[in-house]
């Protein structure tokens, strides 16, 4: 199973927290060798070493677990909602057709 999506949602979480990786490893009480590890996917912390991460960066784990969680699409879908509430409607529409249009084209299970 591939990992590396956990490292670049905390990656993306971080930044948009305007975190740096020296402060997000200082809060959650590693190291910024090992954190950067993380986040390049070469390394799977630890249950403890999770919830320190998520609780320093004030994030549920749905959020930085939803590429490799079969449940994750939930979150994914909520994600795409939340983005799309503050487009106008016809935008919306036009979204929601080239969505339509993938989907379309998408390879079937």
């Amino acid at each position: 199973m591939d990992f590396s999506s956990i490292g670049l949602n905390l990656r993306k979480v971080r930044h948009q927290r305007g975190m740096r990786q020296e402060d997000l490893a200082e809060a959650s009480g590693i190291s910024l060798t090992y954190y950067g590890a993380l986040e390049r996917g070469e390394k799977i912390p630890s249950l403890e070493t999770f919830i320190a991460i998520l609780n320093a960066l004030n994030v549920s784990a749905d959020v930085i677990l939803c590429d490799v969680v079969n449940a994750g699409y939930e979150v994914k879908h909520s994600l795409l909602s939340e983005k799309l509430n503050g487009v106008c409607k016809k935008d919306r529409e036009k979204i929601y057709d080239v969505i339509d249009t993938m989907i379309k084209h998408a390879s079937k299970i």
